[in-house]
């Protein structure tokens, strides 16, 4: 007599937690206003807003931007605002900062929207793998949202996970 294989994971009562799926789809641009001051150091207003009028926005149809400068310069608050209302009609996302912070804020952003009460005294894998850069500080703000609703939170997949919390009972 064959014995019949059983998926015990498919037949858990885990709940999973796949922050892939959270992933913003579109182009991520990095633009860096260093390459507009003068001798590297300082930005002329004048100069600064001629390329405001001039430049081409709408190539950032639908891309997701990340304003910065890497140039060890002082650069006025202005200018990043500038450049902002210059892109907003344009780019889907907008921040200042990396391209790192541009994907931590998008998955912040999609984290804010996740209705958490259907983990309720769940347990809960929050899965490890992924095809797409998921930032930690994305993990950590999972964690942070499940630990006070959940009945025990592991990490990795439902076949092989490290338990990271469970509820005192």
């Amino acid at each position: 007599m064959e014995e019949q294989i059983i998926n015990r994971v498919s037949a858990s009562n885990l709940a999973s937690f796949d922050l892939e799926e959270l992933h913003v789809p579109g182009e991520r641009v990095l633009f860096d206003i260093k390459d507009l001051l003068f001798q590297g150091l300082i930005l002329k207003e004048k100069d600064f807003r001629d390329f405001i009028k001039a430049h081409n926005w709408p190539q950032y149809t639908g891309q997701h931007v990340a304003i910065t400068c890497s140039a060890d310069a002082v650069v006025p608050t202005w200018a990043f605002m500038l450049l902002s209302i210059a892109l907003q009609p344009f780019a889907v996302t907008i921040v200042f900062g990396t391209l790192e912070d541009l994907e931590k804020q998008l998955f912040h952003e999609k984290l804010v929207a996740v209705d958490w009460l259907k983990f309720e005294n769940a347990k809960v894998v929050v899965k490890g793998c992924s095809k797409v850069m998921v930032p930690v500080s994305a993990y950590v703000e999972v964690v942070n949202r499940l630990r006070p609703i959940a009945s025990s939170i592991m990490y990795g997949e439902p076949c092989s996970t490290v338990p990271l919390f469970k509820a005192k009972k």
